[in-house]
Protein backbone atom coordinates (compact mmCIF):
# COMPACT_ATOMS: atom_id res chain seq x y z
CA UNK A 1 0.00 0.00 0.00
CA UNK A 2 1.36 3.46 -0.98
CA UNK A 3 1.53 5.94 1.07
CA UNK A 4 -0.71 9.10 -0.12
CA UNK A 5 0.63 12.78 0.46
CA UNK A 6 -1.82 16.23 0.09
CA UNK A 7 0.44 18.75 -1.05
CA UNK A 8 -0.79 22.20 -1.03
CA UNK A 9 -0.07 25.85 -1.69
CA UNK A 10 -1.70 27.86 1.43
CA UNK A 11 -2.48 31.60 0.98
CA UNK A 12 -1.41 34.06 -1.96
CA UNK A 13 1.79 32.21 -2.40
CA UNK A 14 2.85 31.97 -5.93
CA UNK A 15 5.90 30.20 -5.76
CA UNK A 16 5.39 26.57 -6.94
CA UNK A 17 8.85 25.37 -8.54
CA UNK A 18 9.94 23.69 -5.30
CA UNK A 19 6.10 22.46 -4.08
CA UNK A 20 6.48 20.45 -7.77
CA UNK A 21 10.06 19.32 -7.07
CA UNK A 22 8.87 18.39 -3.84
CA UNK A 23 5.74 15.99 -5.38
CA UNK A 24 8.46 14.74 -8.46
CA UNK A 25 10.72 13.39 -5.69
CA UNK A 26 7.77 11.83 -3.36
CA UNK A 27 6.75 10.02 -6.52
CA UNK A 28 9.84 8.73 -7.43
CA UNK A 29 9.89 7.68 -3.69
CA UNK A 30 6.64 5.52 -4.98
CA UNK A 31 3.98 7.78 -3.23
CA UNK A 32 1.46 9.06 -4.34
CA UNK A 33 0.88 12.55 -4.72
CA UNK A 34 -2.04 14.66 -5.08
CA UNK A 35 -1.81 18.66 -5.72
CA UNK A 36 -4.24 20.91 -4.81
CA UNK A 37 -2.34 23.81 -6.61
CA UNK A 38 -1.84 27.13 -5.47
CA UNK A 39 -4.24 29.84 -3.62
CA UNK A 40 -5.98 27.20 -1.30
CA UNK A 41 -7.40 28.41 2.04
CA UNK A 42 -6.62 25.87 5.12
CA UNK A 43 -10.12 24.95 5.17
CA UNK A 44 -10.19 23.23 1.70
CA UNK A 45 -6.55 21.65 2.16
CA UNK A 46 -8.36 19.92 5.20
CA UNK A 47 -11.41 18.62 3.07
CA UNK A 48 -8.93 17.53 0.33
CA UNK A 49 -6.78 15.77 2.56
CA UNK A 50 -9.70 13.87 4.31
CA UNK A 51 -11.87 13.52 0.99
CA UNK A 52 -8.64 11.77 -0.43
CA UNK A 53 -7.87 9.63 2.63
CA UNK A 54 -3.92 11.23 2.68
CA UNK A 55 -1.44 10.13 5.25
CA UNK A 56 0.17 12.97 5.41
CA UNK A 57 -0.42 16.57 4.05
CA UNK A 58 2.87 19.25 2.99
CA UNK A 59 2.46 22.59 2.49
CA UNK A 60 4.84 25.11 0.97
CA UNK A 61 5.09 28.02 2.62
CA UNK A 62 7.42 30.84 1.01
CA UNK A 63 5.49 34.27 1.58
CA UNK A 64 6.28 34.82 5.28
CA UNK A 65 2.37 33.32 6.52
CA UNK A 66 3.69 30.05 7.61
CA UNK A 67 2.86 30.89 11.27
CA UNK A 68 -0.76 31.94 10.45
CA UNK A 69 -1.86 29.66 7.69
CA UNK A 70 -0.08 25.97 8.56
CA UNK A 71 -1.48 26.21 12.30
CA UNK A 72 -5.02 27.03 10.75
CA UNK A 73 -4.97 23.73 8.16
CA UNK A 74 -3.87 21.61 11.45
CA UNK A 75 -6.76 23.16 13.29
CA UNK A 76 -9.01 22.59 10.23
CA UNK A 77 -8.30 18.68 10.32
CA UNK A 78 -8.16 18.30 14.09
CA UNK A 79 -11.87 20.31 14.24
CA UNK A 80 -12.75 17.88 11.30
CA UNK A 81 -11.77 14.71 13.68
CA UNK A 82 -8.29 14.05 11.77
CA UNK A 83 -5.15 13.32 13.07
CA UNK A 84 -3.02 13.38 9.77
CA UNK A 85 0.25 15.10 10.56
CA UNK A 86 0.67 18.56 8.37
CA UNK A 87 4.69 18.56 7.60
CA UNK A 88 5.69 22.74 6.20
CA UNK A 89 8.40 23.14 3.56
CA UNK A 90 9.72 26.21 2.35
CA UNK A 91 11.37 29.22 4.13
CA UNK A 92 10.71 29.30 7.69
CA UNK A 93 13.36 30.84 9.93
CA UNK A 94 14.59 29.15 12.68
CA UNK A 95 13.08 31.02 16.30
CA UNK A 96 9.47 30.13 14.31
CA UNK A 97 10.35 26.28 14.39
CA UNK A 98 8.74 26.02 18.72
CA UNK A 99 5.47 27.92 17.48
CA UNK A 100 5.23 25.53 14.31
CA UNK A 101 5.39 22.33 16.03
CA UNK A 102 3.45 23.76 19.07
CA UNK A 103 0.59 24.27 17.34
CA UNK A 104 0.88 20.75 15.65
CA UNK A 105 3.13 20.93 12.41
CA UNK A 106 5.01 17.17 12.66
CA UNK A 107 8.22 18.55 10.86
CA UNK A 108 9.46 21.30 8.74
CA UNK A 109 12.08 21.25 6.10
CA UNK A 110 13.97 24.16 5.03
CA UNK A 111 16.00 25.64 2.03
CA UNK A 112 18.64 22.61 1.17
CA UNK A 113 16.82 19.94 3.11
CA UNK A 114 16.99 16.68 1.21
CA UNK A 115 15.12 14.32 -1.22
CA UNK A 116 16.34 11.49 1.36
CA UNK A 117 15.21 13.51 4.57
CA UNK A 118 12.10 14.68 3.32
CA UNK A 119 11.04 11.00 2.32
CA UNK A 120 12.21 9.46 5.84
CA UNK A 121 11.07 12.05 7.18
CA UNK A 122 7.41 11.65 5.93
CA UNK A 123 7.56 7.54 5.82
CA UNK A 124 8.52 7.62 10.10
CA UNK A 125 5.32 10.15 10.75
CA UNK A 126 3.27 8.06 8.65
CA UNK A 127 4.22 4.91 10.18
CA UNK A 128 3.93 6.34 13.91
CA UNK A 129 0.50 7.86 13.56
CA UNK A 130 -2.73 5.84 14.77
Amino acid sequence: MSIRVLVAKVGLDGHDRGIKVVARLLRDAGMEVIYTGLFQTPETVALAAIQEDVDAVGLSMLSGAHLTLAPLVVQALRERGSDIPVVVGGIVPSNDLDDLRQAGVAAVFGPGASAREIVAQIRSLVSTSP
